[in-house]
């Protein structure tokens, strides 16, 4: 196999979750806590996610302060905890295909671990063999690299055993920081801008699952 330890965003990467259930919730979020606030778009929201991050998006456009970033956290789990997005078509297979192999799956998400373990399990996905989420403290979460050690260290590998895959910069970010081969995943959405910078400087640019799940096969 190319790469021993496959290290997968989870939101718009394995699961199409933006368009079907994050987007929407920020729109319900922002229609009692903001009512005047303008409307934000779909492809506003992929771009404020991509760069600079969601949290300087909430609290610098967005304006919302601390009290209303606590109860925006409460909002957001209380709606996501009955809506399960579904994986992308071709997903399951490549992913146990890799671990038929024995191979390795991490997670670094900004989602929390306990809904990456369900929409794992309700898509029928193999379980990763390590999770790191949004539950953790600011300075551990992605964009720092410190997750990516963590997974070099617990599973002795060397940075060349993992390949990372995102679809937003701050996955980008983590990479670099760590000297990790980073794959864009271009299959959730279409924004130019987005498109271009992943083309331009990640290792690798995927614009379906089709095309990464067959890159791994080569390898």
């Amino acid at each position: 196999m190319r790469y021993k330890c496959l290290v997968l965003d989870h939101d718009d990467t394995v699961v199409n979750s933006t368009a079907t259930i994050h987007y929407p919730c920020f729109c319900e979020f922002l229609k009692e806590v903001r009512p005047q606030a303008k409307h934000y778009t779909l492809e506003d929201y992929f771009r404020w996610n991509f760069a600079p991050g969601i949290i300087p998006f909430f609290m610098g456009e967005v304006g919302l302060s601390e009290e209303e970033m606590d109860y925006e956290y409460r909002f957001w789990q209380n709606y996501v905890r009955s809506r399960i997005p579904q994986a992308f078509f071709g997903m399951r297979e490549i992913l146990a295909r890799h671990k038929a192999l024995g191979g390795l799956i991490a997670v670094v998400s900004h989602s929390v671990k306990d809904t990456i373990e369900r929409d794992y399990r309700e898509n029928g996905l193999p379980m990763p063999d390590a999770i790191f989420g949004w539950e953790l403290p600011p300075e551990r979460r992605k964009p720092e690299p410190w997750a990516l050690y963590q997974i070099m260290e617990r599973f002795s590998l060397q940075k060349s055993d993992l390949l990372m895959l995102d679809d937003l910069k701050p996955g980008y970010d983590m990479a670099r920081a760590a000297g990790v081969d980073f794959a864009a995943a271009g299959w959730a959405y279409d924004v130019p801008e987005i498109e271009s910078f992943m083309r331009k400087n990640c290792d690798y640019y995927f614009k379906t699952v089709q095309d990464f799940g067959r890159f791994l096969e080569d390898g």
